[in-house]
């Protein structure tokens, strides 16, 4: 119990690791759902390791051109980067796949493969960023300062108000879209908004956390909720618990053991997920 009094603690070193991870673990569930309702799973998989390369792109442009810059500069940097390469892609995803051109899963599997690959080459050429953010990428959640921790609360919190305030629209073009054309709901409009609301909260994530932890807590709180909701209602708000939850017990676990944070916070969301499986199977 004294690394969990350690934690709590208001002097905790790591106290905005903490949080961010919380938050993290909130609000990413919530864009799952999303996800989830479309099929579009991969694309879950695909965006955190496609943002984490815009991070890298961004880290390498003053190297590229013999500049230096300061801490804070690179980090609006990093997040700039994570923001145009996430929306670009879901966008280019989603207008292709609307088209029906070639194989969506073929699509997404090529985009993370090279995505990950492009992210080492480049941080390999890169010692400034090899220093810090390789960390970030396996997912080390240690150095969060407090601007990084306000821009995520404010974003996420403005990403959560979107959504709160257009739930009824997107739920629908995302649950039943020919019931959505047929009300003469405006589909494209709606079907954009949700991509840029998933962009950013995949920005946001990644530049916090990292593209594991992005993806662990898009997907798997809402794979496991899944089993057990009666309606989307109870899916939405237990799997954001879930995820909250797990961030917290994970970085626990993780500081009490000394692991990484990113890997426990995965494997205890995997835990989770096959004991509600087993356990939904016995019922």
């Amino acid at each position: 119990m004294e690394a969990l009094h350690r934690i709590l603690a208001f002097d905790f070193l790591l106290r905005n690791s903490v949080y961010a991870s919380v938050l993290v673990g909130l609000a990413c569930p919530l864009i799952g759902v999303y996800l989830v309702l479309r099929r579009l799973v991969f694309m879950g998989v695909a965006l955190p390791q496609i943002s984490s390369t815009g991070i890298v792109v961004a880290l390498s442009f003053p190297l590229w051109l013999g500049l230096r810059v300061t801490a804070q500069s690179e980090h609006m940097l990093a997040f700039m980067g994570s923001i145009v390469f996430s929306i670009t892609a879901i966008l280019l995803l989603a207008f292709l796949e609307r088209r029906g051109h070639g194989l969506p899963e073929g699509r997404l599997g090529t985009a993370y493969v090279v995505a990950a690959a492009a992210s080492i080459l480049l941080l390999s050429k890169n010692p400034y960023g090899e220093l810090g953010w390789l960390n970030l990428l396996k997912g080390e959640v240690l150095t969060i300062s407090n601007f990084d921790l306000v821009l995520t609360s404010a974003l996420l919190a403005l990403v959560l108000a979107g959504f709160g305030l257009f739930r009824k629209e997107l739920m629908l073009v995302s649950f039943d879209r020919v019931f959505a054309i047929t009300l003469g709901k405006r589909v494209v409009f709606w079907d954009v908004l949700l991509y840029l609301l998933i962009g950013l909260t995949v920005s946001v994530a990644v530049f916090s956390v990292g593209p594991l932890i992005a993806f662990g807590f898009l997907l798997i709180p809402v794979l496991t909720v899944r089993l057990f909701a009666r309606n989307m209602r109870q899916l939405m708000i237990f799997s954001s618990l879930l995820g909250g939850v797990a961030a917290f017990a994970g970085f626990w676990l993780a500081y009490l053991w000394d692991f990484p944070v990113g890997p426990t916070d995965v494997a205890l969301l995997g835990i989770v997920y096959g004991v509600v499986f087993v356990a939904r199977k016995m019922v």
